[in-house]
């Protein structure tokens, strides 16, 4: 069926990224987010404490940790247990889902660290052509 014929239960069912009002933007957001995609890839080694998980996204913030697991068990990709102790012992874990979805972020950013060079490479040389003089383009 031709994309111009799908009904419109059709399209929602399956995402169209391109409407504003589409709510797998949100999800995408979510998991593309820098902090969402190194959470997920990280619990792809299996289940962590909070403390863990910050340890290892170096940089991110306790905040911003706290509010990305939030979002991505929102989202069913992680799974939160509580343990009722002192001090508060709090797990997380992929869900089959989150599994699936880190398994294609995995996929993303392999290509993307086994190409970095290139792509700093081009960097400098569109930065060496800014320098010479040569217009940006809008």
């Amino acid at each position: 069926m031709g994309r111009d014929r799908e009904t419109f239960k059709e399209r929602v069912r399956r995402g169209e990224l391109r409407a504003t009002d589409c709510p797998s933007r949100e999800v995408l957001k979510h998991v593309s987010s820098l902090w969402g995609t190194l959470c997920l890839l990280i619990l792809r080694d299996g289940t962590m404490r909070f403390s863990e998980l910050r340890r290892m996204a170096a940089g991110v913030s306790e905040k911003m940790l706290a509010q990305t697991l939030r979002l991505l068990e929102e989202d069913g990709f992680v799974a939160r247990r509580s343990f009722p102790v002192v001090p508060p012992h709090v797990e997380y874990s992929l869900t089959p889902m989150g599994r699936e979805v880190a398994d294609h972020l995995g996929t993303l950013t392999d290509w993307i660290e086994g190409n970095v060079h290139r792509i700093l490479g081009h960097r400098r040389s569109a930065e060496a052509a800014g320098a010479a003089g040569d217009s940006p383009r809008p």
